[in-house]
């Protein structure tokens, strides 16, 4: 029998692991200063207080918007740590809302990904134009959930022009052989209910993007969800869960061209 706690430790396998979160919010603390009035923070989209996001604007008229969802499990972490990865989509005129989140065990993982339709939904109703959306490790399951029947409505749906599950946790149902578990509350039925991978095949463009350093139940969660989408795949060599959103951050990627690119 695996040790799924872990099979599902990233850090543990990384070098210098511990030096990253410091690493991001200072890095992204420096971006909202340098912003100025660019940056409109602390945006409420519902009723708690982790309800709130922040909504980056690009030098001049949009041309869409990117909203980018944080991973941590859904048990840590918030928006302040990711807002230099904004400088990639800005760059293409482009504005990026990044969204916290109430975390478990405080909601359960489905209240997670109601609260993140609320997020994207308050995103659509104060912008015009295409919208993508990309997420990371639980923050791809969240925006992979986006793309379920019945998630937006359709008029919102209809402005997704690309979704991008990065490094995505696909099928939960693994997850309940974990100590997280402990914090999820979850069963197999709502395992199944919220695993993007047992959703039918969406209309809008994904590509499922992950490190190819990344740990192997990594690489099957992105490989399942591509294959029951009939997706498009990338694995990136030399990355691993860390570090394989930096790309978000450099205008000239293929994450970002993809993210910003409209039909």
């Amino acid at each position: 029998m695996p040790d799924m706690d872990d099979a599902y430790a990233n850090g543990a396998y990384i070098d210098g692991a511990a030096d990253y979160p410091p690493r991001w919010a200072e890095a992204a603390q420096a971006f909202r200063d340098g912003l100025g009035t660019r940056a409109h923070l602390n945006l409420s989209y519902g009723p708690s207080d982790r309800m709130a996001l922040d909504h980056f604007m690009p030098e001049g008229e949009a041309k869409g918007t990117l909203i980018f969802v944080h991973g941590g499990y859904w048990l840590k972490f918030d928006r302040s740590y990711w807002s230099h990865l904004a400088t990639g989509a800005l760059a293409h005129g482009w504005c990026v809302a990044m969204p916290s989140y109430d975390l478990c065990p405080t909601v359960r993982i489905a209240g997670i990904t109601q609260q993140i339709a609320q997020a994207v939904m308050a995103v659509a109703e104060g912008s015009m134009g295409p919208i993508s959306l990309a997420g990371h490790s639980a923050g791809g399951h969240l925006v992979a959930r986006m793309l379920a029947p019945g998630m937006l409505p359709a008029s919102v749906l209809s402005r997704l022009t690309h979704v991008m599950p990065i490094s995505p946790v696909s099928d939960l149902e693994p997850l309940l052989e974990t100590s997280m578990n402990v914090d999820f509350g979850m069963d197999v039925g709502m395992a199944r209910a919220e695993s993007p991978m047992r959703q039918p095949k969406p209309d809008t463009p994904v590509t499922v993007w992950v490190g190819a350093d990344e740990r192997p139940v990594f690489l099957d969660q992105a490989r399942w969800l591509a294959k029951a989408w009939g997706a498009d795949h990338v694995v990136t060599k030399g990355e691993h869960h860390f570090n394989v959103i930096d790309a978000l951050a450099n205008p000239d990627s293929d994450m970002i061209q993809r993210l910003t690119t409209t039909p």
